[in-house]
């Protein structure tokens, strides 16, 4: 029976992050008396099979050195062992589950752990720092302005666990290891699915009701494993379970910020400028859906993120729905705002029946899919005088009647939640949770 700690608790764990400064992303792991070092290099380059996809790569080597066991180990030469081929496979496939190589560009992190001391469970302790030396790797990246926000999508640990003298117990030291009966290793990620079992009957079969217990034991150790994970990273701990990018295919930065606050909690929205497209886009359709999907599609083809465009406008009954289209450029040129505003003013001199509406298309262009258009409309009417020094565009002159105020009169969270943008945003998340119902379903 284990004397140190109860069968089903894990060993004591520490993770020292940016053990070694000359790394993109390091950390020193122990648990027990198992210490591995775990570093993350970038390089801006990918295999030459993967070329030209978009998509980068996470692979993985692991050593023991030499003293790492007691007795001397030889080194590796240029061919490795058996077992050390098959533990950095499955380091290489754990940590690819925890991000998108899609997100992460054309570039390949490579993940080194190099067994310090060996009492058990080095494998797992190599794919539990890992994960650390990841998520550091990443930080820098964001932080270097290469990539515009976290492509880490799980959080991911891995523990041993096994049956011992008839006795199940998780986290296996290496007197407990080297007598098992039954010996597994358990790779999960942060939703609590399973990415690799490796369970093996070296003494004798085990039943469903041991694995059920096994799996049991792992999952709480590997919860508190991912709370170690993130009390190391501190605030880095953030980048993991990112949203995909989506790139905003706008300069206005009145816009761009209300497209981060609808879409936070699905996407982390990004000015174009983040991901290197700082062209012109000419509006040349006469709808304003036609002029959406020309921005949203140019960002997207030229980036390869999915891109979100919003082309939106003002339109005045006694007007004969002007500006429309031409909202930002009523006046001649482009944003400037109190010259479209003394513009429409000046249209309306003299006209009573001032009813009006501000109009919104979202369109969604994402690779390899076919673009999706939402729709959203807000009445209201247009005063004699400004009124509110807030928003921008034709807020201070728009009355939103069910508040009397005008949109520059609101505040930004009332203006989030009636705005035409905020209406069409609505209706894009509808047309999004029928598509993922409809592949749900499909699957």
């Amino acid at each position: 029976m284990r004397k140190d700690r109860p069968a089903s608790q894990p060993r004591p764990v520490s993770i020292l992050t940016d053990f070694v400064r000359t790394a993109d992303g390091s950390c020193l792991i122990a648990t027990g008396n198992t210490r591995v070092i775990c570093t993350a290099s970038v390089e801006e380059n990918v295999p030459a099979w993967l070329r030209g996809r978009g998509e980068g790569w996470v692979t993985a080597e692991y050593a023991m050195l030499p003293a790492s066991t007691g007795t001397r180990k030889r080194r590796d030469g240029a061919q490795k062992d058996g077992r050390s081929v098959e533990i950095q496979r499955l380091i290489g496939r754990s940590l690819r589950q925890a991000i998108d190589l899609k997100a992460l560009g054309e570039r390949q992190i490579t993940l080194d752990c190099d067994v310090l001391e060996a009492d058990g469970g080095t494998r797992t302790a190599s794919i539990t720092g890992a994960m650390v030396a990841l998520t550091c790797a990443v930080d820098k990246l964001v932080r270097q302005g290469k990539l515009p926000a976290s492509p880490l999508r799980r959080q991911v640990a891995a523990i041993s666990v096994g049956i011992v003298e008839e006795q199940p117990l998780c986290d296996l030291c290496y007197a407990e290891d080297s007598h098992a009966q039954v010996d597994m290793n358990v790779v999960m990620n942060d939703d609590g699915a399973f990415i690799e079992l490796q369970g093996t009957g070296e003494g004798r079969a085990f039943t469903a009701e041991e694995l059920a217990v096994l799996t049991g034991y792992a999952r709480k150790g590997i919860d508190q494993l991912m709370e170690a994970q993130k009390e190391a990273l501190g605030e880095r701990a953030a980048l993991i379970k990112g949203h995909p990018v989506l790139v905003a295919a706008t300069g206005n930065t009145h816009k761009l910020s209300e497209l981060q606050t609808l879409f936070a909690g699905r996407y982390t929205v990004v000015p174009m400028q983040a991901v290197g497209f700082d062209k012109e886009i000419e509006e040349t359709a006469d709808t304003f859906a036609g002029n959406a999907l020309i921005k949203a599609e140019a960002v997207r083809d030229a980036t390869g993120y999915p891109a979100i465009a919003d082309d939106s406008g003002l339109t005045v009954d006694a007007l004969g729905g002007e500006p429309g289209v031409l909202s930002a450029r009523y006046c001649g040129h482009h944003g400037d705002d109190e010259a479209n505003n003394d513009k429409l003013l000046k249209k309306l001199e003299g006209v009573e029946e001032r009813s009006a509406a501000f109009h919104s298309v979202l369109a969604l262009a994402r690779p390899g899919r076919e673009p999706l258009l939402a729709e959203g409309l807000c009445p209201g009417m247009i005063l004699h005088e400004r009124r509110g020094t807030g928003g921008f565009g034709y807020d201070p002159l728009f009355l939103y009647e069910p508040l009397n105020k005008t949109f520059a009169e609101i505040t930004a969270e009332e203006k989030n939640q009636v705005s035409h943008r905020a209406r069409a945003f609505r209706e894009m998340q509808k047309l999004l949770e029928e598509e993922e119902s409809a592949h749900s379903v499909c699957q």
